[in-house]
């Protein structure tokens, strides 16, 4: 797995080893292929039995290859030639599964039916002491916003963030958290300022993957763009909105019955465009459309708490 997010895997009780490597950003590098090569030699040194590959691209499917396992499985629609790595296909379309589903279709390939899926998320004492640490001084119900997303489509304005902030304490005297990579820090300013004098946490660039989720279960609600700490949120357990723009929560929601989306409904959505000029997603699905999921996510977690 990318190194980056080796935090997340460190102590799983149902992992005996993780193999990282660096992959060096999105789409080709000089520095994410010599990454590639290193492992795949790595992996042809050691004997593996068995090789699964769920997100079936050309390197992870060069991976699967280099472990040299007598049956190696993936998805029979996997992308950029993987699936000639694979000795058994297994038909899961990524068009009409959600991805959940697709991984239990592997699941059930492999002659385990019936299972249910679950997201252990390793939290130690520590990461979860730490958030309480944190969030003292925050009143409830606790109200984190994750404003960034890798692709620009997928990145709902701040100033949207900033009106569902201003009426959750409007109606709830929420208190107010503001999460995100390094990457966001130019988005958490912009939402500071469109927030204008109302108390904020801003945590973003602060935080490793398992605080974070620490801080989720510590919090009331989770509201974010269709991104990777959304999805940590709701295998954490918490509460969660997701904003869809231009993707497609059927496909790639967040998992679990305490999971809300709101998705556009302009002519394009969803589109999958990582860039758009037009961008009509963002007016179309403005904060009048997302406020009455974040308020009936809120009434139920303070119900649930009395």
């Amino acid at each position: 797995m990318n190194a980056a997010f080796r935090g997340l895997l460190d102590g799983h009780p149902d992992l005996d080893r993780v193999i990282t490597y660096e992959r060096g950003g999105s789409g080709i590098s000089l520095r994410g292929a010599t990454a590639t090569a290193q492992l795949c030699a790595r992996l042809l040194s050691e004997k593996y039995d068995l090789t699964i590959d769920l997100q079936g691209l050309l390197r992870s499917g060069l991976m699967t290859a280099a472990t040299r396992a007598p049956v190696r499985v993936g998805m029979a629609d996997a992308r950029e030639g993987a699936r000639w790595f694979y000795t058994h296909r297994v038909v899961a379309s990524r068009h009409q599964l959600h991805a959940i589903d697709r991984v239990l279709r592997v699941v059930a390939a492999l002659g385990l039916k019936g299972f249910e899926p679950s997201f252990p998320v390793p939290l130690g004492e520590q990461d979860m002491l730490w958030a309480r640490e944190t969030l003292a001084s925050v009143s409830r119900p606790r109200l984190i916003l994750n404003l960034g997303a890798r692709w620009l489509t997928k990145r709902w304005p701040p100033e949207h963030f900033a009106e569902i902030a201003r009426r959750a304490v409007a109606e709830f005297s929420a208190g107010l958290v503001c999460v995100g990579s390094r990457a966001d820090l130019p988005l958490a300013a912009a939402f500071r300022v469109a927030l204008g004098p109302l108390p904020l946490l801003d945590l973003s660039g602060r935080t490793t993957l398992l605080q974070l989720a620490a801080l989720t279960r510590e919090s009331n609600l989770f509201v974010s763009n269709d991104t990777g700490p959304l999805h940590l949120a709701a295998a954490a357990g918490a509460a969660v909105v997701g904003i869809y723009t231009c993707t497609n929560p059927r496909l790639t929601g967040p998992f679990g019955p305490h999971a809300t989306t709101v998705q556009s409904c302009v002519w394009c959505a969803p589109s999958f465009r990582k860039t758009c000029d037009r961008l009509e997603c963002f007016a179309e699905l403005n904060p009048d459309r997302v406020w009455p999921a974040v308020r009936n996510r809120l009434i139920r977690s303070l119900q649930s708490a009395a």
